[in-house]
């Protein structure tokens, strides 16, 4: 029994070292370029060798330049690059209700409900600097943001910016029409008789306003200035400290805040 434990520790001991011999460190220990580093390999010393000209990785080819940046050589475009379809508005209609009404407001008047309640005044798609703003001015402002606005480009997928872009337009038009903007023997509704027809107040449809502010007056310079909470607002009684006011939280009271 011995002599056979004894062979049998050789055998395990030999297939242990044929093992070990086979286990070679060639592939860790052989030369090789780490990034970052220099190499006197390449004439211009660099281990990284640069991307091949003109190739671009799956998925980013955007040949339409036009279609994700709403530019064309660098300037605002004034145009769909699709029709603009009764599906398109629909669509543009669905995104703008979930993305953009909560400061621009359901007729885009700028004044949505977190705008009432503090938030930076959002741009009247109604006045005439918006109306006649090229198409390319909104994709390339919901791609990229503009002021307090972020951007929302992670958020909606480049046709669907051009879908609420289309659907601006109709809504800028839908703002001021009338009887001729329509086709024949189409009847023209005003907002407050269709919420009427609707069961609802008139009141319901009618342009949204501000609510009272904390404003007193201007500086020289532009500023509104703020009263300290509790003060009387110029013709007015004492605002409650813990009114809706359009006043940015957090303002210390007499701080001056650009107008809008």
């Amino acid at each position: 029994m011995k002599q056979i434990g004894r062979r049998t520790a050789f055998v395990t001991a030999a297939l242990s070292l044929l093992f070990a011999a086979g286990c070679r460190q060639d592939m860790q220990d052989q030369p090789k370029f780490f990034p970052q580093r220099g190499t006197d390999f390449y004439a211009d010393g660099r281990s990284v060798r640069p991307q091949v000209e003109n190739t671009v990785a799956r998925n980013q080819l955007h040949e339409d330049g036009y279609f994700y940046t709403g530019l064309v050589n660098g300037k605002e475009g004034d145009g769909m690059p699709f029709p603009a379809s009764m599906e398109v508005l629909q669509r543009g209609q669905e995104r703008y209700n979930v993305y953009c009404t909560p400061c621009h407001s359901r007729v885009g008047n700028g004044i949505g409900m977190i705008v009432q309640r503090g938030y930076s005044k959002a741009g009247n798609f109604n006045t005439t600097r918006l109306e006649t703003a090229p198409l390319g001015h909104f994709f390339h402002v919901i791609s990229n943001g503009y002021g307090s606005m972020p951007d929302y480009s992670a958020q909606i997928a480049p046709a669907d910016r051009w879908a609420i872009v289309a659907y601006i337009k109709a809504l800028q038009l839908s703002q001021k029409a009338t009887q001729a903007d329509v086709p024949a023997g189409t009847n023209v509704e005003s907002l407050s008789s269709i919420a009427e027809h609707e069961g609802l107040p008139a009141s319901f449809a009618e342009e949204w306003t501000l609510p009272p502010t904390a404003v007193t007056g201007t500086t020289d310079n532009g500023l509104y200035v703020l009263p300290a909470p509790g003060a009387a607002p110029a013709g007015g009684a004492a605002t409650p400290s813990h009114s809706n006011s359009t006043t940015p939280a957090g303002t210390p009271a007499g701080q001056t805040v650009p107008k809008q």
